[in-house]
């Protein structure tokens, strides 16, 4: 009997093992994704914003093949406390690392359309910075989901509010730009959507943040901001 409940038990172990791997995966696709979306908008590269649309498909398959392995283990294993909140944490996470990936694609499709009419320099430079500090609180999330950590986590969920408020200084230079000249409001919106897509870059790693604060302590912090959340683990 006790051969077998250490059989399944290393069973289950490396089930959780390989949904933790997929998760990480998963993360590094989407950073790539959004890295080459951003790169390909900069130079006006047609065909690496098309490889992003095309491979979007990829991380996709990923997510499907995740969720049906996440829910046969609940079925097979009836998971408890600890083992449970990480198999929950992973469901939420793949859904939010295919959204990064569905905005990775939305900026190389807008990408396309305004590659006759790129922003000027200083909105590219703005929109690059947003998506780096993003792309920065996507890896922290992913670090500290990988190792339990929740000072990495933590320092990514403190990153939105500056994702925020560079997304605010965007959106109001595109603003003048069209009351300046009415012409250029297509343009200025297609941008808009581009620093929209990056600042939700933004939301979703901090979610995977969150996730792994739940996983860890078994805290729901949605919503809360970086310093409540810092107190509730200090507390907890």
């Amino acid at each position: 009997m006790s051969d077998h409940h250490d059989h399944t038990s290393k069973i289950f172990d490396l089930e959780l093992d390989n949904m933790r791997t997929r998760v990480l995966q998963m993360g590094g696709m989407a950073e790539e994704q959004v890295r080459k979306a951003m790169e390909g908008l900069y130079n006006g590269d047609q065909s690496m914003l098309e490889a992003v649309i095309r491979d979007d498909d990829l991380i996709n398959q990923i997510e499907i093949e995740t969720e049906t392995a996440c829910y046969q283990v609940i079925a097979k294993r009836e998971p408890k406390a600890v083992d449970l909140r990480m198999i929950v944490s992973v469901l939420k996470a793949i859904s939010d690392l295919e959204r990064v990936g569905d905005k990775a694609r939305k900026i190389a499709r807008l990408g396309i359309t305004l590659t006759n009419h790129p922003a000027s320099g200083t909105l590219n430079i703005e929109l690059n910075h947003m998506a780096d500090t993003a792309l920065k609180m996507l890896r922290l999330s992913l670090d500290g989901f990988a190792r339990l950590d929740l000072d990495l986590v933590t320092q990514a969920i403190h990153l939105d509010t500056l994702v925020n408020t560079e997304y605010q200084s965007v959106a109001r230079q595109l603003l003048t730009y069209m009351m300046e000249d009415p012409r250029t409001i297509t343009r200025a919106l297609d941008i808009l959507a581009i620093a929209k897509a990056i600042e939700r870059i933004g939301d979703h790693a901090s979610s995977i943040a969150e996730y792994v604060v739940f996983m860890v302590k078994g805290l729901n912090v949605r919503h809360a901001s970086a310093e409540e959340v810092e107190a509730r683990i200090a507390n907890n």
